[in-house]
């Protein structure tokens, strides 16, 4: 799943109504993509399938996936077949999974909840964004397509070969968004990799089981783990609160600068930088 794609230029928009501003111990939601946001479980399975079958390997079910997926997924598949993938093994994989995956996410609609989730945030002035590994460049037109792209601060998908984990990105993405302490940032994902992230940047984390690894797997990372998005917002405003009883509340949130920017308050959409060498993920 390695993609080469050239980095492009932050794109701003004006910052969407009401949410320039947070409510003092509410929480930052940083949340993940795929598995959490998007229910692509099912067209993932299928693009790994599609791409096991070209080389020859089983299938495998939607409970054994959850059950061994890993990132980085080099690892996941050393898990699957009892060693790594060679090199020319690797590139099959990587264009049969992307050809299938992105031939049929359209299929794939919003978790349960997800829309109102962050429409109902946006208007109450609690601040969100999304830190995903999935391709920029795909990313930004299926929020648009959702009609949910003006709900978050900042959005950065990654540019050019990506994936590895998502520690880095989560450490640059919290970095860019003035006023959002991190330890009142709680991110929201599918993916012991998430609480990871979370934890390597100074959040917190919310694991939802509606994604790409099984309960037992997400309760590994010792984070709450929970069943719907709902909770798990409800969950993440509670561990807000208690990080707010230890830290001074901040006093909102001014937006983020990105390239080109004149100083004011914008919402900003922005890539990551690419990173040499990594094995694609997504999350």
């Amino acid at each position: 799943m390695v993609l080469g794609q050239q980095p492009q230029q932050s794109q701003q928009s004006d910052p969407a109504p009401q949410q320039g501003r947070r409510a003092l111990g509410s929480a930052h939601l940083v949340w993940d993509w795929n598995g959490t946001l998007l229910h692509d479980i099912h067209t993932v399975l299928e693009a790994t399938n599609a791409a096991f079958d070209e080389l020859g390997f089983p299938a495998i079910t939607l409970e054994r996936y959850r059950e061994l997926y890993c990132v980085p997924v080099p690892r996941f598949y050393e898990r699957l077949f009892g060693r790594m993938p060679t090199g020319s093994e690797w590139e099959v994989m990587d264009e049969t999974f992307h050809r299938h995956y992105w031939a049929r996410v359209a299929g794939a609609g919003l978790a349960e909840g997800a829309a109102e989730l962050l429409a109902t945030r946006q208007a109450a002035g609690h601040t969100q964004s999304l830190c995903s590994l999935a391709p920029h460049d795909r990313l930004l037109p299926l929020l648009r397509t959702y009609g949910i792209d003006g709900h978050f601060l900042r959005v950065d998908g990654a540019v050019g070969p990506t994936g590895g984990g998502k520690a880095a990105q989560m450490v640059r993405h919290l970095a860019a968004l003035r006023g959002v302490e991190p330890s009142r940032a709680v991110v929201i994902g599918d993916a012991v990799d998430d609480a990871l992230a979370a934890a390597h940047a100074g959040a917190r984390a919310v694991l939802f089981t509606g994604g790409s690894q099984s309960r037992a797997s997400l309760e590994e990372a010792g984070v709450p783990v929970v069943d719907t998005l709902r909770e798990a917002v409800e969950t993440a405003e509670r561990l807000a609160r208690e990080a707010a009883e230890d830290s001074p509340p901040v006093e909102g949130v001014e937006g983020v600068e990105g390239v080109g920017d004149t100083g004011s308050t914008r919402r900003t959409v922005s890539p990551r930088p690419a990173t040499e060498g990594e094995a694609a993920a997504w999350e």
